[in-house]
């Protein structure tokens, strides 16, 4: 498919809308939307965003949650020269403080509420002024505060001027282990990597691409929604992810793709016996067994199995959809057009040849730098432009990208470094084993010791799963414990916490 010829993510949609206007852009919910719709909805909130004083240069804070609303407020954002800094949904008042407080939003877009959280409330607290003319001393730039619906609601001036900025939008790291970095991506690299992403899948026009993760992930608003609109397919959103529901969803609208992650294949699973029908790419992380899982057993066949942070526009290596599943299972791909790959020693910071591991630095698509600039740009990027991912992997003699382990993963056993997702593929791979988390704990005599939590789906014993890594595995790699528990415990974020899973370890 050709490229579509804006670079801006605003030119995009009015694009898209004078090539296809009555071909569905977004279904949310009750709403359905075709991109001429969409685009008239975006110039709304561009007018009424624009009578609340936003300029070009300013930004805009988004607190909504997977909704047509928030598709509007960003490109109507971004049309007046705005910068849509997303906002986590499971925010609570102490981090919704430092956003306010960090990002120097012009006007906050916001929910009522959303799951459980009264964002109202929060803000009451956190900003009593007057919210038609905020004059606030701990959030000095913040002038209003407006809710979604309204922000659509009316016929407001739609006349907008071309933006000078590169920037589009401002998206915040999870922040697991410390503050969230934001990190500003352009417009140009979202769109160009947006499509190269949508070619590895094999999307077209027709198309109708399910998301479940959240539009503030980069997963959601710089992968899925970018890949979908360079394509002119249609984005189906659900919001909250709920596996029943996302199996009637996918099956209703017909859906032909989806956005994967472990959590939800393993959600998905019990409710689509015969597969999801319809759905016949999309994309997914995880380890083999679980990439195997959404192409065999939800039916996915043209399932990519992506590598990609924030800083590098969501995914920088994705695998095409039409290659042999066994490549797809043990690779990530070789990387998007415009991006360098490359593998260093952690040490000596050499570069090391095909075949070796080392640590993955990302050149070419990658954000120009944190919000908060030094020190924490000292820390991620290289003096020649490449960002440190902080990820061990390999690249083979054809180019594909092999991820292996975080760094700060990594078990040292008896002074031998133990991969953890190499132990939790080879526990997947046990029939009564439906999840696993490997995690390191000190020990006095071995320096680490390897300890694995285990999700069954069938009976079975610790010591059962002990004898199976000990038969087929070194011995340094076999776990000392195995402990069954009923679920693995993650982040706001569904993100696993091995931070948690470490300190239950410790504490047995």
């Amino acid at each position: 498919m050709r490229p579509p010829v804006s670079r801006t993510i605003d030119g995009l949609l009015r694009e898209q809308a004078a090539l296809r206007p009555d071909a569905d852009a977004v279904v949310a919910g009750d709403t359905r939307l075709t991109y001429r719709e969409l685009a008239d909805l975006a110039a709304a909130a561009a007018g009424r965003l624009r009578e609340l004083g936003v300029r070009d240069g300013d930004r805009v804070g988004l607190l909504a949650d997977n909704r047509a609303e928030w598709l509007a407020a960003c490109f109507g954002a971004v049309s007046l020269g705005a910068t849509l800094a997303a906002f986590n949904t499971w925010v609570k008042p102490r981090e919704l403080d430092h956003l306010l407080a960090h990002s120097g939003v012009r006007v906050l877009v916001t929910v009522d509420r959303f799951g459980g959280n009264d964002y109202l409330a929060q803000l009451r607290e956190l900003v009593p002024e007057p919210w038609g003319d905020i004059h606030s001393p701990r959030y000095p730039a913040l002038r209003a505060i407006e809710g979604a619906a309204r922000l659509v609601s009316g016929v407001w001036c739609s006349d907008t001027k071309r933006h000078s900025r590169g920037e589009a939008l401002l998206l915040y790291t999870s922040g697991s282990t410390a503050r969230p970095k934001a990190v500003p991506l352009e417009h140009g690299r979202l769109v160009e990597n947006g499509f190269a992403i949508g070619e590895r899948m094999g999307l077209g026009p027709a198309d109708r691409v399910w998301l479940g993760s959240p539009l503030f992930w980069s997963f959601g608003s710089a992968n899925a929604l970018m890949a979908t609109m360079t394509h002119g397919a249609t984005l189906v959103l659900q919001s909250p992810f709920e596996p029943t529901a996302a199996v009637a969803l996918m099956e209703r609208e017909r859906c032909t793709a989806a956005y994967l992650l472990p959590t939800m294949t393993h959600a998905l699973l019990p409710h689509a016996p015969r597969g999801l029908g319809t759905v016949r790419t999309g994309v997914t992380i995880g380890s083999p067994e679980e990439v195997r899982l959404a192409a065999e057993t939800l039916g996915i066949t043209g399932i990519c199995n992506v590598y990609g942070s924030t800083e590098t526009y969501g995914n920088c290596a994705v695998t095409p959809h039409d290659a042999p599943l066994a490549d797809r299972l043990d690779g990530q791909g070789p990387p998007l057009p415009g991006v360098r790959l490359r593998v260093v020693d952690p040490v000596t910071r050499a570069e090391l040849p095909a075949g070796a591991t080392g640590e993955l630095e990302v050149a070419g698509s990658i954000t120009p730098g944190y919000l908060d600039g030094t020190p924490a740009d000292d820390a991620a990027f290289t003096t020649d432009g490449h960002y440190r991912t902080g990820d061990l992997g390999w690249i083979d003699e054809q180019g594909w990208l092999h991820f292996v382990a975080r760094i700060s993963e990594l078990i040292k056993t008896n002074g031998i470094n133990v991969s953890p997702a190499e132990v939790e593929q080879y526990l997947l791979a046990h029939p009564a084993v439906a999840e696993v988390a490997v995690v390191g704990v000190p020990d006095e005599t071995a320096g680490e010791l390897v300890v694995a939590f285990v999700v069954t789906k069938t009976l079975t014993t610790a010591d059962e799963l002990r004898a199976y890594c000990r038969a087929g595995m070194a011995t340094f790699k076999a776990p000392a414990r195995i402990e069954l528990v009923d679920e693995l415990p993650r982040t706001d974020t569904g993100k696993l916490s091995r931070r948690d899973l470490r300190a239950r370890a410790h504490g047995a």
